[in-house]
C-alpha cells in the first residue's frame, strides 16, 4: 500500500511517499526550484517520489494534504469579524486568492496532480486531508523509536491551534489540549524576529543564534507586557503590540514604543540593542517551552516526549527540555516544519485512518532523514565533464584519506554523497565540511563562503563515541537538533572570557574555537557506523589523522539559497564561493586546477 503526503501553499512545500509504513522517499520542492522555502505544488518532489518508487501516480493508493483549507479559511473569517473595520486590508488582500482558489482546493489540487498522470483519477476516500496538527504530531510520533509518548506541537499556526498536546500509544494518537490562535509561542517568536530585520519564517533560527551575544534585559517587559503565562504553561498574549491579525505586518507601532526602537532595517548593522533583544525572546521561549513540558510530565508521567513544529527545531529550547522538564527521552522530527507535515500527513493515513499497526519502534524510522534523491556515477559524470572542470577519481579509503588531509590542512570541502537530507539540517551528504581546530575557519566559512552574518555559529559532526568527550550533552543528536556544552577541560581560558560581543567570536574560546559559540555552545550532530557509514568513515579518517574525532559541519548553500540537490547545483555553488574542493561521489575537483 502506498501513501502519498503532500505540504504546500504557505511555504516549505514537500512530498513524501510510503509503502506498507515504510518511508521510501521525502523531499522538499524548493531544492528541486532552487526557490528558497518555496511555496508552490510540489510537483518536482511528488516526481522524484514516484520516480524513485518505480511508481506512478495510479498506483498510490492515498494521497493526502498536511492541513485542511476550510478550517483556514474560517479562521480567516472569523479573525476579520471579530476585528471589523480593522484588518480589512489583510483581508481584502487574501480574500481574491480564497475565493479564487482555496474555496476550489480540491478540484485545484486534483487538476495539479493530473498534471503528473493525466490517466489519474481521485477514487472514493482515495484524496484526503489531514488537519495541520495532527499531521505534525504524527510525524513526530509515528517516526520516533516510542512505542508511547507526549507528543507536543509548537508553530506559528495551523488551521486554529498553535500548540497542541496529544498522547501516543502504540498506533492511535489522542489529542489532549491545545491553545488556540492568535495566541503563539511561534508568532511570538516570528514578531521578534520581524523586529531584528530578519524573514519571517525563515530566519528565526538567526534570532537563537544572535541571541547568546545579548543579555535578556527585555524579559521582563515580555512577561509583564506581552505574554500572561500560567503555571501550567499555557498563555495569551497582549495583542495590542502586534499586528499579524489585523495588518500586513508582525508588530503594532505599540510594540516598538514598549520596546524603545523601531524595527531594523535588513541593511542595518547588528547593535548591542539588537542582541539583547534576540537574547531576550529566546530566554521567554526556554522559559515558556520549559513551563509547558515540566507541567505535562507533572501530568502524564510519561517518560517519553516527542516534539514537532517548526519552534521544535529550536535546539536551544530542546535541550532545556531535555536537562530540567523531568522527560527521560526527547525525540524531535528532523523536518520538523511544515515540511515535514507531508511525512507526518501519510504516516497518520496509514496508521489512523487505515488503522494499522506501527512497525518496529526499537529505532526512529527516518533513515539519518536521508530520504532525498542521489545521483548515479554517469549523471555526476556528465555534469563534471560538460563543466570542462578537471577532475581526480578515488577508491573511497583513499578518498577519505586525501580528503581528511586537505581539511587538515586548512581547506574548506564542499561533500556531495548519498542520498539528499530531508529538513533543513546538512548531516553529511551535502555538507561544507572544514576543520573545527582552526580559529580563523568561523570567519572564513561566513564571510568567504557562505556570504552570511559574522556572528552565526557553527556545527561540529562528531564520532558518537567521543561526543561525551567534549560535551556535556550525553545523549545522541543525530539530526543535530541538541546544544551540549563544551566541556570545561576542553575551553582555554582567556582573561577577556567575559565578554560576548560580535568582535570577540575571533577569539579562541576552546580547542575546537570554529563550532565553540560565544557562551561554549555548540549544536552538535553525533555520527555512528550504522545509521550513516561514509560521513562516519570520512570523520574517522580524520580522528586517525589529527586525533580530532570532529569536523565543521555546514549545509552545502549559500546564504538564502537551498541546499544543493544535483551535481550541478554543487557545482554551481563550488565556483560560485570559496570553497577550495569539491567531492562528489567519488569524483574529487580542486579550485587549484581551475
Amino acid at each position: 500500500m502506498y501513501v502519498l503526503g503532500l505540504s504546500g501553499y504557505y511555504h516549505d512545500s514537500a512530498a513524501c511517499l510510503i509503502k506498507d509504513g515504510a518511508i521510501l522517499a521525502a523531499a522538499q520542492e524548493e531544492r528541486f526550484t532552487r526557490i528558497k522555502n518555496d511555496a508552490a505544488f510540489p510537483q518536482k518532489s511528488i516526481e522524484y517520489c514516484l520516480a524513485y518508487a518505480g511508481i506512478r501516480l495510479s498506483d498510490v493508493d492515498h494521497i493526502v494534504f498536511y492541513e485542511k483549507p476550510f478550517l483556514k479559511f474560517e479562521r480567516l473569517l472569523e479573525t476579520f469579524l471579530s476585528s471589523a473595520p480593522y484588518g480589512i486590508r489583510p483581508f481584502l488582500k487574501a480574500m481574491p486568492i480564497w475565493l479564487k482558489e482555496k474555496l476550489y482546493f480540491k478540484k485545484m489540487l486534483v487538476n495539479a496532480l493530473r498534471r503528473i498522470d493525466q490517466e489519474w483519477r481521485p477514487g472514493e476516500g482515495q484524496l484526503l486531508f489531514c488537519k495541520h496538527h495532527q499531521s505534525h504530531a504524527a510525524s513526530a510520533f509515528y517516526a520516533s523509536p516510542f512505542s508511547s509518548a507526549v507528543i507536543l506541537t509548537v508553530d506559528g499556526v495551523g488551521e486554529w491551534e498553535t500548540t497542541s498536546v496529544s498522547i501516543g500509544a502504540g498506533h492511535h494518537i489522542q489529542p489532549d489540549c491545545y491553545i488556540a490562535f492568535p495566541h503563539s509561542l511561534g508568532l511570538l517568536y516570528s514578531a521578534f524576529t520581524y523586529h531584528l530585520g530578519f524573514k519571517v519564517n525563515c530566519d528565526e533560527y538567526k534570532v537563537m543564534g544572535l541571541a547568546p551575544y545579548g543579555k535578556p534585559v527585555y524579559l521582563d517587559i515580555i512577561f509583564d507586557e506581552l505574554v500572561d503565562m500560567k503555571s501550567d504553561g499555557s498563555f495569551q498574549l497582549n495583542m495590542k503590540y502586534f499586528n499579524y491579525t489585523t495588518g500586513l505586518t508582525m508588530t503594532s507601532k505599540h510594540f516598538d514604543v514598549l520596546i524603545n526602537a523601531a524595527r531594523r532595517h535588513p541593511d542595518e548593522p547588528i547593535s548591542q540593542k539588537h542582541m539583547d533583544i534576540a537574547a531576550s525572546i529566546q530566554t521567554a521561549a526556554e522559559q515558556i517551552m520549559l513551563k509547558i513540558t515540566t507541567a505535562l510530565y507533572a501530568k502524564h508521567r510519561i517518560e517519553n516526549l516527542c516534539l514537532a513544529g517548526g519552534v521544535a527545531l529550536n535546539c536551544v529550547v530542546n535541550s532545556k527540555i531535555l536537562k530540567l522538564s523531568g522527560f527521560k527521552n526527547i525525540w524531535v522530527q528532523p523536518a520538523a516544519g511544515d515540511a515535514g507535515g507531508a511525512l507526518g500527513a501519510a504516516l497518520a493515513v496509514y496508521h489512523q485512518y487505515l488503522d494499522n499497526k506501527r512497525l518496529n519502534t526499537s529505532q526512529d524510522r527516518m533513515q539519518n532523514s536521508l530520504l532525498g534523491p542521489e545521483c548515479t556515477t554517469n549523471q555526476v559524470l556528465q555534469a563534471l565533464n560538460a563543466s570542462g572542470l578537471a577532475y581526480e577519481k578515488y577508491e573511497k579509503r583513499q578518498l577519505y584519506s586525501t580528503i581528511a588531509s586537505e581539511i587538515a590542512g586548512g581547506k574548506v570541502v564542499g561533500y556531495f554523497n548519498g542520498r539528499m537530507e530531508f529538513g533543513p539540517r546538512a548531516l553529511g551528504a551535502r555538507s561544507i565540511l572544514a576543520d573545527a581546530r582552526n580559529p580563523e575557519m568561523q570567519s572564513l566559512l561566513n564571510q568567504k563562503i557562505k556570504f552570511r552574518e559574522s556572528f552565526r555559529p557553527f556545527a561540529p559532526a562528531v564520532l558518537e563515541e567521543f561526543a561525551d568527550d567534549y560535551f556535556d550533552l550525553g545523549v545522541k543528536s543525530p539530526y543535530m537538533l541538541m546544544v551540549g556544552d563544551v566541556r570545561s577541560d576542553k575551553r582555554i581560558a582567556d582573561q577577556q572570557q567575559g565578554e560576548t560581543n560580535v568582535p570577540s567570536i575571533k577569539r579562541a574560546r576552546s580547542v575546537i574555537p570554529a563550532v565553540t559559540h560565544v557562551d561554549y555552545s555548540a549544536r552538535l550532530q553525533t555520527v555512528n557506523a550504522t545509521d550513516h557509514p561514509d560521513f562516519y568513515q570520512l570523520i574517522r579518517t580524520f580522528f586517525e589523522l589529527t586525533g580530532c574525532p570532529m569536523l565543521i559541519n555546514t549545509s552545502f548553500n549559500r546564504m538564502d539559497e537551498p541546499i544543493v540537490c544535483t551535481p550541478q547545483d554543487a557545482l554551481d555553488c563550488f565556483l560560485g564561493t570559496g570553497i577550495d574542493i569539491l567531492v562528489i561521489s567519488e569524483f574529487l575537483v580542486r579550485k587549484s586546477a581551475i
